[in-house]
């Protein structure tokens, strides 16, 4: 059982990292595309090294947005980048302190953030019981703690401005709770919970929330999470498939999107009956 990058876009960099806040610097990436144009709207796409993330940033950069990418392995982020004027700023989120300065330079370097993906997540599968405390809030402290403060850091900027969309990935299985991956539902089930209420406080500001919740997505480090998805969880999504939902969701102003729409039906059913869902869980996982 180990930890690894979940649905949420997270890649644990090539070479281990100080687990310490730096203050994130735009890299080079410009040699890439044309200058910048600080008039363009903005996008700053955390967990953008791979996966979702990256296929999140890909779908915006086609209509012209400006991107900010985040993410701890600089390569990778690079790679995104490749072939558009996004700024690449490498911060660990986790480091005490890695949200503010995050979030600090990169309004520094466009002056405005107009929509904030906050994709990075961590995951851990296998026995709760035999998780390690260290690992338990490693994935409480991304998955959770620093996406809250990010977008508190972020948000001020946008209620300023009138304007603005934060969007929070969640999870099936924050939905329904998920055998061995139990911290992670709770995580996904939290940030379920931050988006409504938070939803709630910003109505009349400008500024939206969308909730996006998508099934088990296909990515290169599936296969690192203790152990590669059986048969039971099958018809595993694209990122491409999830960044082009974000992408609707963000363009028609939705407060939730699920991926796929069936989505809807498990927590429906466990509402409705309880009794009649947790057989179906214990039945089918």
């Amino acid at each position: 059982m180990t930890l690894t990058g979940s649905g949420s876009a997270y890649d644990p960099p090539a070479d281990p990292v100080p687990h310490r806040a730096t203050t994130p610097v735009p890299d080079r990436v410009n040699q890439y595309g044309p200058p910048r144009r600080l008039d363009r709207r903005v996008a700053l796409v955390t967990g953008a090294s791979s996966g979702i993330g990256a296929a999140t940033a890909r779908r915006f950069a086609m209509d012209g947005w400006q991107l900010i990418l985040n993410g701890r392995d600089r390569h990778r982020l690079e790679q995104t980048a490749f072939g558009t004027s996004a700024v690449v700023l490498p911060a660990d989120l986790a480091a005490p302190g890695g949200p503010r300065l995050l979030a600090q330079s990169a309004l520094h370097t466009t002056g405005r953030i107009d929509v904030l993906v906050a994709g990075a997540g961590l995951g851990w599968t296998g026995p709760f019981a035999a998780m390690p405390h260290t690992d338990i809030d490693r994935v409480l402290t991304l998955d959770l703690n620093a996406t809250l403060h990010l977008v508190r850091e972020v948000l001020p900027s946008m209620i300023a401005a009138g304007r603005g969309r934060v969007v929070l990935l969640g999870s099936v299985a924050g939905c329904v709770g998920l055998r061995e991956e139990a911290v992670y539902s709770a995580a996904k089930a939290g940030l379920a919970a931050f988006a409504e209420a938070l939803r709630q406080e910003l109505r009349g500001t400008g500024v939206g929330v969308t909730f996006v919740v998508s099934g088990a997505v296909d990515k290169a480090f599936q296969p690192r999470r203790g152990r590669p998805y059986d048969g039971k969880r099958s018809g595993l999504l694209s990122p491409g498939c999830v960044a082009g939902t974000i992408w609707e969701a963000v363009r028609h102003n939705r407060d939730e999107a699920y991926v796929p729409t069936w989505l809807t039906v498990p927590g429906r059913v466990r509402g409705l009956a309880p009794g009649l869902y947790r057989r179906l869980l214990n039945r089918f996982g």
